[in-house]
């Protein structure tokens, strides 16, 4: 029975206005991917419909205008210098003294602080917008108004003026070069990458790869001491990044630290997903990956038990595995004990990377790894530095173009810039099901490798590290698994960020230092650091004596390799190379 003529009208205006609503999501998508036309659009409307406020705001932003060209005659006429609109102290880029000195640069540098701290004000000040729309709003306003600073242009930057005459425009020509080397490259240099090589003076701690499966190859640590404890220590990395950020240069590396203090340890060293990766899973990573390193690690370390250590990303799927093997069977739970790095499991309050989590947001990251079947390391690196984009963006600019300066060699910028890709599904799935919807705080809300997860299932003992500057994962909010936990943890807090924090070695001339303890019941961070003593120096001796009575007795160290899994290169191994 065909349908009526009515019927036949709805349900065609029924597919015209689901086509219409498609039509406009990609044009939003692209020509405004974040939504700030329509937050922006609402903000000016917001203050048209409350004259006496705008009023108010016009009139100090005049008065502002009024008192900074009063001051900069006086300047001119020798009165002395007073910041009306004094920089952050964190913020270096008019830390030259001539920005003080010289009364036109003082002008300029005020004007421009003035202007960015009005808008910026009056943005946060609408009185149309939700909280979160002003966080959105105000993190890409501060994108351009960081780009139009005065330190970034030829013309109204003394200091690179001044250096280009000295220098008889060398340091122009040499700017050009860096600007046309970094454009080939397609990203701003932040170090100076010629000194270093994986294998050469990176990633040097000797050690075997007996592993090498579709997502990862474990690689096993030959010993420097006579005996090891009989627990081996697996670390399971971050694939953001590759893996030898713990065994960086020597006298840098955590693992060459462990290996050193009679550990026997096993680490990842993750596959760089290309194409033929696309539909990965987090599943594939729990079983391929975190379950797969740990039974290596048991078979070739000839122990029922294992310690297991997750950094940032690699800590929440260390996280989520414990969640699993408890799940599973929790009397047979094949990790002790565990730590964990700079881990996020609760992203209720995830830090500034949370401008990028909504769904306008997500659509235009499912948009990229829809085409390419993964995320370009160099599109994550980008919305990093964009978190930090004076010191990490800019910074860079003025002193590789405008100065004409080779970046700094470090070893820690190298890694950094050592970038890997994400696998699309199972990057979707951790930014919507995470990140977005805060999942895994929720008992059993997510099935993963066929098991329901619950945070709260996990009972083996946890030391917790944290960097008080980190913007990646915020101390406090990592510190919110805790009350997740049934049982007691040791938390420690390490000065400096999110990874200078990790890279901790303990140096006679080290300027790091940490709090540590464990955490009451329920126990809010701030309370917790309240009655905590600062220590100076590294973490690292301190989580040495938290792991050894719980490693076992020192035995003989056991062959690299077994049958199972046998030798099959030598450290570092192929992937790292990828």
């Amino acid at each position: 029975m065909s349908d009526s003529p009515a019927a036949r009208r709805a349900r065609f205006l029924e597919e015209q206005e689901v086509r219409y609503a498609n039509l406009k999501h990609q044009l939003r998508q692209a020509f405004d991917p974040w939504g700030l036309v329509a937050i922006h659009s609402k903000a000016a409307f917001s203050w048209l419909s409350h004259p006496v406020e705008l009023a108010s705001a016009m009139t100090r932003y005049v008065h502002d205008v009024a008192t900074l060209q009063q001051q900069g005659v006086g300047r001119w006429l020798g009165e002395p210098d007073t910041d009306l609109f004094p920089p952050n102290p964190e913020d270096q880029r008019f830390a030259d003294p001539v920005w003080r000195d010289h009364p036109g640069w003082d002008y300029v540098k005020e004007a421009y602080l003035m202007q960015t701290r009005w808008i910026q004000d009056m943005l946060y000040q609408s009185p149309g917008l939700s909280d979160a729309e002003r966080r959105k709003s105000a993190f890409w306003l501060r994108q351009s108004l960081n780009a139009l600073a005065p330190t970034n242009f030829l013309a109204l930057n003394p200091i690179a003026q001044q250096k280009a005459w000295e220098s008889r425009g060398e340091s122009l020509l040499k700017g050009l070069q860096n600007l046309a080397r970094d454009a080939g490259g397609g990203d701003v240099s932040m170090t100076d990458r010629t000194p270093y090589t994986v294998g050469g003076n990176l990633a040097l701690t000797p050690g075997v790869v007996v592993y090498r499966g579709k997502l990862l190859e474990v690689i096993h640590y030959a010993p420097t001491t006579p005996t090891v404890h009989a627990m081996p220590l697996v670390l399971i990395t971050p694939w953001i990044n590759k893996y030898y950020i713990l065994d960086l240069a020597p006298g840098k590396s955590l693992v060459e630290y462990l290996v050193g203090q009679g550990f026997n340890v096993f680490i990842t060293s993750w596959k760089n997903p290309d194409e033929d990766m696309a539909e990965v899973s987090f599943d594939d990573y729990i079983v391929e990956g975190a379950a797969r390193i740990i039974e290596v690690a048991r078979s070739v370390g000839k122990s029922e038990q294992v310690h297991a250590l997750g950094y940032c990303i690699g800590g929440t799927l260390l996280a989520l595995y414990m969640a699993w093997a408890n799940r599973q069977d929790p009397d047979k739970v094949p990790v002790a004990h565990w730590t964990l790095l700079t881990t996020l499991t609760d992203f209720a309050n995830p830090g500034d990377i949370e401008v990028f989590i909504d769904e306008d947001g997500l659509d235009v990251i499912d948009g990229i790894m829809q085409k390419q079947g993964f995320l370009d390391g160099k599109e994550m690196s980008s919305s990093f530095r964009m978190l930090r984009p004076n010191s990490l963006i800019w910074n860079y600019v003025v002193s590789n173009y405008l100065l004409g300066e080779t970046p700094r060699a470090m070893d820690v910028l190298y890694w950094n810039t050592d970038m890997t890709r994400m696998p699309a599904a199972m990057h979707r799935y951790y930014l919507r099901e995470f990140y977005l919807h805060n999942r895994l705080i929720e008992p059993d809300s997510l099935c993963m490798a066929g098991q329901a997860l619950d945070l709260g299932r996990i009972r083996q003992p946890l030391f917790m590290v944290a960097a008080e500057e980190d913007h990646i994962a915020p101390w406090k909010t990592t510190y919110s698994l805790l009350k997740h936990l049934p049982e007691p943890a040791t938390f420690t807090l390490s000065t400096s960020g999110h990874i200078l924090g990790m890279v901790n070695p303990p140096l006679a001339n080290s300027k790091r230092s940490y709090w540590q303890g464990s955490v009451g019941a329920r126990e809010q961070p701030e309370a917790w650091l309240a009655r905590q003593q600062k220590t100076p120096g590294s973490w690292w001796p301190s989580w040495v004596d938290w792991l050894r009575p719980r490693c076992g007795a020192q035995i003989k160290p056991p062959p690299l390799s077994n049958k199972q899994y046998p030798k099959l290169i030598e450290a570092p191994g192929s992937y790292v190379f990828e």
